[in-house]
C-alpha cells in the first residue's frame, strides 16, 4: 500500500482519511500523484494495492479491481487493513473516513461503502459505475445517510454521461443523496476533478460539524 502524510502534520489534530482505490493498469502509487493536487495539508491518505486482472504471467502484473465474490472479499480486506494500519500511525478522525476511486476502483468503493455505510463519511467515484451485482442496497436504511459524489467525463466512452444519469435515477429511487458532476474531458483524472474532491469532502465535513437545530418545545 501507499501512504500520504500531510505537510506540517499535527499529531494532536484528528485528520480526515482518504482511502484511494486506483484505476485498472495503475497501482497504489497513483495516490502519490493525485494527493498533491487534492490537497497537501488537509488529509492523511492511503491506497491499497489492487488485484491481478488476469491469470497469465503478463496479465497478472496488471492490477485493478475485479468483482467476483472472492475478489470483492479480498478488496474489502485490503481496504480495512489499510485503514487499521494508518490508524496505528496517525491521528485519524474515525467519523471522517472517505472512500474514493477511479474507474473500477470507484465501483468497488461503492460496493464497500454500501456494505458498510456506518464506517464511512462519504464515497466518491470518478468514472466508476454503480455496481450491478452484490446486492448493494442491502443496507439501504443506513446507506441513505451516506453522501455520494459521482464524477464523469463528458466525452467518456467507458462510463458515459448517459450511464451516469441512469445511476443517478437509481440513487434517487433508493432515496439516497448524490452529487453528480460532469467535466469537459474523457475517461481520465483531471486536476479540476481532483480539486473538486477536496472541495466536496470539506463540504461534507462542514455540514456534519454544523450545529443541529434544537427541537421545538411541544405541549403535552
Amino acid at each position: 500500500r501507499s501512504l500520504f502524510a500531510p505537510l506540517q502534520y499535527e499529531p494532536k489534530y484528528a485528520y480526515p482519511l482518504i482511502v484511494w482505490l486506483h484505476g485498472p493498469g495503475a497501482d497504489e502509487r497513483q495516490l502519490l500523484r493525485i494527493m498533491p493536487i487534492v490537497s497537501m495539508r488537509n488529509y492523511v491518505a492511503v491506497a491499497p494495492r489492487g488485484l491481478p486482472l488476469g491469470n497469465g504471467e503478463r496479465e497478472a502484473s496488471v492490477l485493478g479491481w475485479p468483482q467476483s465474490p472472492q475478489d470483492f472479499q479480498e478488496a474489502e480486506q485490503r481496504i480495512f487493513d489499510s485503514i487499521e494500519s494508518v490508524q496505528g500511525q496517525y491521528n485519524i478522525a474515525e467519523h471522517r473516513i472517505f472512500l474514493a476511486g477511479f474507474d473500477s476502483g470507484g465501483t468497488v468503493a461503492f460496493l464497500v461503502a454500501m456494505a458498510h455505510p456506518s464506517r464511512f463519511a462519504g464515497v466518491l467515484s470518478i468514472g466508476g459505475a454503480f455496481p450491478s451485482g452484490h446486492t448493494p442496497f442491502r443496507q439501504l436504511t443506513e446507506a441513505r445517510r451516506l453522501p455520494v459524489l459521482l464524477a464523469v467525463g463528458r466525452d467518456s466512452q467507458h462510463y458515459t454521461p448517459a450511464a451516469a444519469c441512469e445511476d443517478l435515477r437509481l440513487f434517487h429511487t433508493a432515496g439516497m443523496s448524490i452529487t453528480l458532476r460532469q467535466y469537459p474531458c474523457g475517461h481520465e483524472l483531471t486536476p479540476l476533478m481532483l480539486r473538486d474532491v477536496d472541495r466536496w469532502i470539506i463540504e461534507q465535513i462542514t455540514a456534519s460539524a454544523a450545529p443541529q437545530p434544537e427541537p421545538h418545545d411541544r405541549l403535552v
